[in-house]
């Protein structure tokens, strides 16, 4: 066998996986939008199945043998080179895995979660409690199996989402970042300006045809997607097949906005991922920190700009009427209001990422052990009163409010933080490259940042790892110094300090 006979070898696998994992996905998917209430069992096990088929597949010995077969020929281009890169990964990731860990991972996970949506809208915490623990337990597992020589067992769980990052280079930076934030939180909770809040009529109806046009307005291919409800947002799929969902408040239309931009900017990157990398290593996102910087920009960057509020404006006046605001000015202070929230995913820019550092240092302790399960409630609630000077009155808005724990998603949280990172870098370099950017955005031209989005970023799939990514798409490292900038300069703005 040449070293191309196995590279085609290698290729033709590495496609059938990929189109068992687009299967897993949707039947995921329908369980968050669709599945009748009673379909939690069997979809655990209709999802633990698929599990233990792909498990088989990804450990196939041959994997080893056509990816030292192919690594012989030195002349391979950037994205076979990746392929082959990223194939040897996850193939090594794989083989360490005990029998049965991939299947049990995902019928728990699959049953974790209808227990967590359910104890979610009871308001109670110490029935999800026996899931977690059971969660907590395989994860602790998986991480002891693939860690690599020298990482932690959080460290080896975050590299499922963020490969190659590490706590400890996290630490510094997200301290360097918590001061930051903090200073101009302080700032904005001493100054005298107080921003309106929007009030009227929101229909259920209206909040979503809205949505459906403000994602059409960004770019979202219609013909490769489609929008739902669910409980907590999400984006899955990819190519011809990228699908997000938003949920409705009837009392405040932004929660549906924003959750919609963000879903879009993820569904905008599946979207724009070069054909021809489809179905291939390559064809992946590069990292999730990178896959959150596009949420987090078309979310904030765009949605939450001064310069898309006219337009922001013209759009909700059509769908609701009257807001309680008359300007441009007044809407993009109104959307941008700083307010001690309990929900992550309604938090404002200025204290979204003290959201996150504390799911940061809460599921380090629970993986762990440091924080039993059954403690959790109580813990979170004693860290956000610390964080925020409140406590949440119920589990549904502490620590039952994200669905990540019920899905064994230990290490995804840190991703979101570097998302911002990122998308304050790729904000500014953006800036740099366009400078009619406002312009555009108040007549509602979405079209140079997704243009300028595809070329720098979307197009590339993991062909780079994410920091080379970041740093040819922003000119150098990304740091928290953009982010900080950015925050600085628009709640200064807002609040007059």
């Amino acid at each position: 066998m040449t070293p191309r006979d196995a590279y085609a070898a290698l290729s033709d696998h590495g496609r059938r996986i990929s189109a068992l994992e687009g299967a897993a996905t949707i039947l995921s998917w329908d369980q968050e939008t669709m599945m009748p209430p009673r379909g939690g069992a069997q979809r655990a096990e209709s999802r633990g199945a698929l599990a233990a088929v792909l498990q088989d597949l990804r450990t196939d010995p041959r994997i080893a043998d056509w990816i030292a077969e192919a690594g012989r020929a030195d002349d391979w281009p950037a994205d076979i080179a990746a392929d082959l890169r990223d194939a040897d990964r996850a193939y090594t990731r794989a083989a360490r895995l005990p029998a049965g860990l991939a299947e049990a991972l995902a019928r728990e996970t699959a049953s974790a979660h209808q227990v967590w949506a359910e104890a979610r809208a009871a308001r109670d915490f110490p029935r999800f409690v026996p899931a977690l623990t059971r969660v907590l337990a395989l994860r602790r597992e998986e991480a002891a199996a693939v860690a690599a020589p020298g990482q932690t067992p959080y460290d080896a769980l975050l590299e499922e989402f963020e490969p190659g990052a590490r706590v400890e280079d996290l630490i510094p930076v997200f301290a360097r970042l918590r001061a930051g934030l903090t200073e101009t939180l302080d700032r904005i909770r001493g100054a005298a300006v107080r921003p309106p809040k929007l009030t009227g009529a929101f229909p259920e109806s209206a909040q979503m045809a809205l949505a459906r046009d403000l994602a059409g307005d960004c770019g979202y291919d219609w013909s490769a997607g489609r929008l739902d409800r669910a409980v907590h947002p999400f984006s899955s799929g990819s190519g011809g097949d990228v699908r997000i969902t938003t949920r409705v408040d009837p009392s405040d239309p932004t929660e549906c906005i924003f959750a919609t931009l963000h879903e879009t900017g993820h569904a905008l990157y599946e979207q724009g991922i070069a054909p021809a990398l489809l179905g291939r290593p390559s064809g992946r996102w590069a990292s999730m920190g990178v896959h959150e910087s596009q949420s987090r920009f078309w979310e904030n960057h765009i949605g939450r700009s001064e310069a898309f509020a006219p337009w922001l404006l013209h759009r909700m006046s059509i769908a609701f009427g009257e807001i309680g605001v008359k300007k441009a000015g007044q809407l993009h202070a109104a959307v941008n209001r700083v307010e001690r929230g309990f929900i992550r995913t309604a938090a404002d820019e200025a204290q979204y990422d003290l959201h996150i550092l504390m799911r940061f240092d809460l599921e380090r302790a629970l993986l762990s052990g440091d924080l039993p399960p059954e403690d959790l409630e109580v813990a979170w609630a004693d860290r956000f009163e610390a964080d925020f000077g409140r406590r949440p009155r119920h589990a549904a808005e502490g620590c039952l409010q994200d669905v990540h724990w019920s899905e064994g998603m230990i290490g995804y949280f840190p991703t979101y933080t570097l998302g911002n990172l990122n998308a304050a870098a790729l904000a500014a370099a953006m800036r740099r490259d366009l400078p009619d950017l406002d312009a555009a955005l108040s007549a509602g031209d979405l079209s140079a940042p997704l243009d300028w989005m595809r070329d720098r970023v979307h197009r590339h799939g993991r062909v780079m790892n994410a920091p080379e990514l970041m740093a040819q798409a922003c000119g150098g490292p990304v740091d928290e110094t953009p982010l900080l900038a950015h925050l600085h300069a628009k709640f200064g703005a807002i609040y007059d300090f």
